[in-house]
């Protein structure tokens, strides 16, 4: 009798839900670890609890179908302008976006704003928006005191490094690097106070190059002024001479790769061309990350959103495994945030699905300039700690007969 007791006890035990959420039978592309296959992920307490195939539904609360899905890391989008709400007529305002209202939908679990703010309004860009934000928002210090408020960035009196690395240590859980851009005078004092800043805290720098002349030119840029790990962003933008006259690929641009140097999308609403994009994919000069450089002014031109912008890369002949590295994991190595970007059991459970839907689609640039594609990427579903955040098809979601309303309508409270 104790014997048959016991038993039951633990079959009933056995029986009870282990995981909060099943993702099941997508394939999984997990590049930090080599995964590109049919596979099952769990999800138990906000974390990744499995990843293996053939896990039984039995074991979940809750189970989304993801077959014919792909199931990659959140999306980790790296240049974005986030500093909405200050009633500024500037990128330190009017001109940023909230990010909870169009990450989730795109898969994106984490951006990264790209230098909105400097050491000095950087307090209110964390109290405002990112301490509230339900996306994970992490951030490059603009090495311009007040970042890219109106005549911010480009005042050199207003650069001061020691006061960067400050409020960098003072806020080292959010700021991963230091941004500088559009800076419009000769010389390299920008580059200069932005590497200072750098290598006193062990962080990297973009850089959206701005003003060009025979002193200041991409080349010194790439082969001497930057570090192994800094970010050259638009890296599609011909604005510098990324292309040279006559429509042939900047040989610099390799040789700045071969130094360590980094480049990014950084898509914009005028930093991508397919004049500069083909080229390049000619001289298989594939970017290192994926972005969007989110703004006003891009949402509603030719960027539009992450879907978009990796979607461009498909019709540029990249594979889907690829477009996913560099949209996670590419990313997350160049922030220093190796916990991020990846399925590993026991990380955060940050969770894109995403469909890659077959078709006839068109693609605009910075002109708004049509190129064709095959195939566009569509999320699904996305995952943020655990809790699931958006579901274009309801995968997630119990049916509505099946579902206990309970006081949300009074109808069944009666």
């Amino acid at each position: 009798m104790k014997l048959a007791v016991f038993v039951f006890i633990s079959l009933s035990v056995s029986a009870q839900p282990v995981y909060d959420l099943l993702i099941k039978g997508g394939h999984v592309v997990d590049p930090k670890n080599n995964i590109s296959r049919l596979m099952d992920v769990a999800v138990a307490n906000g974390r990744i609890a499995a990843v293996a195939p053939n896990i039984d539904p039995a074991t979940a609360k809750r189970v989304a179908s993801a077959a014919g899905l792909y199931v990659t890391p959140g999306l980790i989008d790296m240049h974005v302008h986030v500093y909405a709400g200050t009633g500024l007529k500037s990128l330190t305002g009017d001109l940023s976006v909230y990010p909870d209202p169009i990450s989730f939908r795109n898969g994106v679990t984490t951006m990264v704003d790209a230098g909105t703010s400097g050491w000095r309004n950087f307090p209110d860009f964390r109290q405002r928006v990112i301490d509230r934000a339900k996306t994970r928002v992490l951030a490059f210090l603009n090495i311009g005191a007040v970042g890219m408020a109106p005549k911010g960035e480009n005042n050199p009196e207003d650069m001061d490094p020691n006061e960067a690395i400050r409020v960098t240590e003072e806020n080292k859980d959010v700021i991963v690097g230091f941004k500088v851009a559009h800076f419009p005078h000769g010389g390299w004092l920008d580059i200069q106070n932005a590497v200072k800043a750098g290598n006193a805290t062990k962080r990297p720098v973009m850089v959206d190059f701005g003003t060009t002349d025979a002193d200041r030119n991409i080349s010194t840029l790439l082969l001497d002024k930057l570090r192994p790990g800094d970010i050259y962003t638009h890296c599609y933008s011909g604005r510098r001479l990324e292309v040279l006259p006559g429509g042939k690929w900047n040989p610099v641009m390799q040789e700045g790769r071969k130094r360590g140097v980094l480049f990014d999308l950084g898509h914009g609403g005028a930093s991508f061309y397919w004049p500069v994009a083909l080229p390049a994919i000619q001289e298989k000069f594939f970017p290192d990350t994926v972005s969007t450089d989110l703004h006003m002014g891009s949402i509603n031109a030719g960027m539009k959103d992450m879907m978009n912008v990796m979607s461009k890369m498909l019709a540029l002949g990249l594979p889907v495994d690829d477009v996913i590295r560099l949209s996670t994991w590419n990313p997350a190595k160049e922030i220093q945030r190796t916990e991020l970007g990846n399925l590993d059991v026991g990380a955060e459970a940050d969770i894109a699905v995403l469909q890659v839907e077959k078709g006839h689609f068109g693609f605009l640039d910075g002109a708004g300039a049509r190129y064709p594609g095959t195939q566009r990427f569509v999320a699904e579903l996305t995952v943020r700690k655990g809790v699931v955040v958006w579901d274009l098809n309801g995968i997630a979601a119990p049916d509505w007969k099946d579902y206990s309303y309970g006081k949300t309508l009074k109808v069944f409270a009666q």
